[in-house]
């Protein structure tokens, strides 16, 4: 009876070995894109910031699926140039008709997952490119924890409808909260680098369908830090050329805005909204977009703007954007923000955006 159990054993052991080495080997593909954009700008305070940016990134992608069906596969993104983290996101997926899981540094859910207002241009209201150019608040209708170390899943869709949850635990790996909002933004996770113990959890769930005629996005995305919670929801509409939508994010009084980071203290909630239309033509499409957000006794800034986009060629895009803001503080702001003044102004900006 052992030898027969042995046998039995060594043949299950030769058939799986056999079926694993069956799946192809993972090869890695490179991708990534190339942004260079010039422009210029004025404001009341303060002269321009720059009259040129970039951002470029390789992105080297792998998979293989298995004999049953399961694909598992690793993604790596690297800066190509940074002053901190070099690798912006890195993390392992596994697809299958369960869905899809993911392990590594990446987006929350919620933030993959938040549909806002349409924007062609490079510079868009609800992004934060526009702080890049100008000393403008951050209008933020999808806020997020960034780039973590973390766990997430998608459910497969169903009749349009796919859910996520992430988790990520900020014990260590994942880097330290920054709330240092002087760069306009409302706290983030940087480097890693210690941190401060937090559970983040995230969640989304998304609509997106196309009805013959016109189409249908809506999301509906949050997220609790341990010491607070962000919500928002968001829809796009589409129908000939056309496409219409908007967003709306709240953020409660203690998500990332406490003073321990010289934030704004407890108490201050934030709404921010935005909307906005495009209109596409064979190569080219043009957006205009408004977007604003009220910080609870610290002021509210709204911002336009008008995009543009010409695919010259395969992977090649002309893009450029104008756009306005004005930014006003109240009088019991704290100047612990760029919301510490009154100023408003203009820039324009082109450029081009290569995909590879």
């Amino acid at each position: 009876m052992k030898k027969i159990l042995f046998a039995s054993s060594a043949l299950v052991a030769v058939v799986a070995a056999g079926s694993a080495q069956a799946s192809e080997p993972i090869k890695l593909e490179v991708g990534g894109y190339m942004e260079q954009w010039a422009g210029i700008a004025d404001q009341d305070v303060g002269e321009r910031k720059n009259a040129f940016q970039s951002d470029t990134e390789i992105h080297f992608k792998g998979s293989t699926t298995l004999d049953n069906g399961i694909e598992i596969g690793a993604v790596v993104e690297l800066e190509g140039e940074t002053s901190s983290d070099q690798v912006d996101e890195q993390y392992l997926y596994v697809n299958g008709g369960f869905g899809q899981i993911r392990l590594g540094k990446d987006d929350s859910a919620a933030d993959s997952m938040g549909i806002t207002a349409p924007s062609v241009g490079p510079v868009g209201v609800n992004d934060g490119d526009m702080s890049n150019w100008v000393d403008a608040y951050l209008i933020d209708t999808v806020r997020s924890s960034g780039d973590q170390n973390r766990a997430t899943y998608y459910t497969p869709v169903l009749g349009g409808f796919r859910a996520g949850v992430s988790f990520a635990d900020d014990s260590g790996k994942n880097g330290s909260f920054d709330g240092d909002v002087t760069d306009g933004s409302i706290g983030g996770y940087h480097g890693d680098t210690a941190g401060d113990g937090m559970n983040i959890v995230s969640a989304g769930l998304e609509y997106n369908n196309d009805f013959g005629g016109w189409s249908l996005g809506l999301s509906a995305v949050g997220e609790n830090a341990g010491e607070g919670n962000w919500y928002g929801l968001g829809t796009n509409v589409g129908f000939g050329n056309f496409t219409v939508g908007g967003s709306y994010g709240h953020t409660e009084d203690d998500y990332g805005l406490n003073e321990r980071d010289g934030g704004f203290g407890d108490g201050v909630e934030l709404d921010a909204f935005d909307f906005g239309v495009s209109y596409a033509m064979d190569a080219a499409a043009i957006s205009l977009t408004y977007g604003y957000e009220e910080v609870d006794g610290e002021g509210d800034i709204s911002a336009v703007d008008l995009g543009l986009a010409y695919t010259l060629g395969a992977g090649v895009t002309w893009k450029s954007s104008v756009f306005w803001f004005d930014q006003e503080a109240d009088s019991t702001n704290t100047g612990a923000t760029d919301l510490d003044g009154d100023n408003d102004g203009y820039g324009v900006v082109t450029g081009l955006a290569l995909a590879f």
